[in-house]
């Protein structure tokens, strides 16, 4: 199963890894996992007086702090994974990417902010449910 699986380095990354850990069926060596993060963009204006190569490196900083436990936790359970990191709203990067790499399975964490539906969801876990068409197994 091709799987991929929306991270931010918050504690419901962090809960849904430990979910993943505790389910055989979702965590192996079967799988094929492929890992995202969105990285929020810096404001155009003040992209726009920085250079091109320490925008792209505070990214790479910005990404990888978030990617580094979770090279770990794969590490140690003995599995690779591909970790890919986009710049720009979460909801739109992560829908794009289920769609365009052909995934069996999208799984994310659900933070629970915003307005009554986000309270059940989270905001960019609606918008990513209303924009995508690969299955989303959602971690609460």
């Amino acid at each position: 199963m091709k799987i991929l699986a929306a991270v931010d380095g918050s504690p419901y990354t962090k809960r849904m890894l430990a979910y993943l850990a505790a389910h055989d069926e979702w965590l192996g060596s079967q799988h094929q996992y492929t890992l995202l993060h969105s990285v929020p963009a810096v404001p155009p204006r003040a992209a726009a007086v920085l250079d091109r190569n320490v925008l792209k490196g505070y990214y790479e900083e910005e990404a990888e702090k978030v990617f580094k436990p979770i090279r770990a936790f794969f590490a140690k359970q003995g599995l690779s994974a591909n970790f890919v990191s986009k710049v720009g709203p979460a909801a739109d990067n992560i829908a794009a990417a289920a769609g365009k790499g052909d995934y069996d399975l999208l799984v994310l964490g659900s933070h629970g902010h915003g307005s009554l539906t986000g309270l059940v969801l989270g905001s960019v876990a609606t918008k990513v449910i209303a924009n995508c068409s690969t299955p989303v197994l959602l971690i609460r």
